[in-house]
């Protein structure tokens, strides 16, 4: 999981979008929203969660980069609400002193 943990604390988005997720966090609730925003019937775990939301978080960055027409900023606030929901569930690392 350290690569993951990694790659979340790097990622850079721009601000609003982080803030409108970071307000949505409040209300996430796995069973009911993971499912949707991931369009399966079934919650994975968080770790394969993690990795399918990162997949599709970066397929919404590409377009919205590209400024295509078919970005969609509230599914992409959904993914990264999911995203940030789904990394609090990872184990901490605990390192021996």
């Amino acid at each position: 999981m350290t690569d993951v943990t990694t790659l979340l604390s790097t990622l850079r988005r721009p601000r609003l979008l982080i803030r409108a997720a970071r307000l949505g966090l409040e209300h996430y609730n796995r069973n009911r929203d993971l499912k949707r925003v991931m369009r399966t019937g079934t919650a994975p775990s968080p770790a394969r969660a993690l990795t399918a939301l990162i997949e599709e978080e970066a397929r919404m960055e590409d377009i919205r980069r590209s400024g295509d027409a078919t970005y969609n900023v509230t599914r992409h606030v959904e993914v990264l609400i999911a995203l940030m929901g789904e990394a609090r569930l990872l184990p901490e690392e605990r390192h021996a002193a």
